[in-house]
């Protein structure tokens, strides 16, 4: 209750109170940017569509089917159907339309690519059982071919400083290779590629190199000391699958030669549990 002395009190008498200053509310975050928006064509997703479809009928299918089955207007489903049959990927016969020829080779492109994949991983954990870089190599129409090689920074494999090819004579993995041809097929490769001298251990001449491979034993492991490359040794584990002539070698620095023996014999135990995954790349 007012006091006696200030309830009349004129207006300018009485204290003034401080109004607060008004608070202005903190700015607002600018907006999050939005998200980058993905252009996907239209026609494309259909045609994938309808290439899914026609994949489902064995026996072909009509255009009117297609089209209700991807819910795609008849004209549009026409005009995509003809185009993927100018294409090669879609063939039409007799008013059904089946997938074509360019789908089949993306198809067996996709195989291809698995069995590659698989062979890499095979061969990835061999490299990691031995501890070694590891090769794979088969003898395919009168040439040495190395399928696939695995190395690591810390065991890299040889380096190919001369041409495999070429040079089948000097390291193991040609040697093996050669050991399982007949004389005939021996002779026909070394007349074409003809024994040159790499290093002071590579084999002076052919004759020497035949009677060195009429002796190895056909399920022996193939071994090679620094004929190839200096500084390296090499070991080579014959593999026959089917009437394909093909190898797996594992290479160790020379300083490491007591352990090229036992890797090869690791080398072999490795390789018989392999064979179902080795066999794949005949068709690569």
């Amino acid at each position: 209750m007012p006091t006696a002395d200030t309830a009349f009190a004129p207006l300018h008498a009485l204290p003034v109170q401080p109004c607060p200053t008004p608070r202005t509310p903190p700015p607002h975050p600018p907006p999050a940017a939005a998200p980058p928006s993905v252009t996907l064509i239209g026609s494309v997703q259909r045609a994938m569509r309808l290439l899914e479809r026609v994949a489902e009928h064995e026996y072909g299918a009509p255009a009117k089917q297609l089209a209700r089955e991807t819910r795609l207007a008849l004209p549009t489903a026409y005009h995509l159907l003809r185009t993927l049959v100018h294409e090669g990927y879609l063939r039409r016969e007799k008013g059904l339309f089946f997938l074509g020829e360019a789908t089949e080779r993306l198809s067996s492109s996709g195989a291809a690519q698995k069995r590659r994949s698989t062979v890499a991983d095979a061969l990835a954990r061999v490299r990691d059982a031995l501890g070694a870089p590891v090769y794979y190599a088969m003898y395919r129409d009168g040439e040495i071919e190395v399928v696939g090689v695995s190395d690591t920074p810390a065991n890299p494999a040889v380096e190919e400083w001369a041409d495999f090819r070429e040079t089948g004579h000097a390291h193991a993995v040609g040697q093996c290779l050669l050991s399982q041809l007949d004389e005939h097929a021996r002779r026909d490769h070394l007349d074409r590629y003809p024994v040159q001298s790499l290093t002071p251990y590579t084999v002076r001449d052919g004759n020497a190199l035949l009677r060195r491979l009429e002796r190895t034993r056909r399920t022996a492991p193939v071994t090679e000391r620094q004929a190839y490359a200096l500084g390296t040794v090499c070991a080579a584990i014959p593999i026959s699958v089917g009437t394909t002539v093909a190898t797996m070698a594992v290479s160790l620095p020379v300083h490491q030669s007591d352990r090229l023996l036992i890797a090869a014999e690791r080398l072999q135990d490795e390789v018989g549990r392999l064979l179902g995954s080795l066999a794949l790349s005949i068709s690569i």
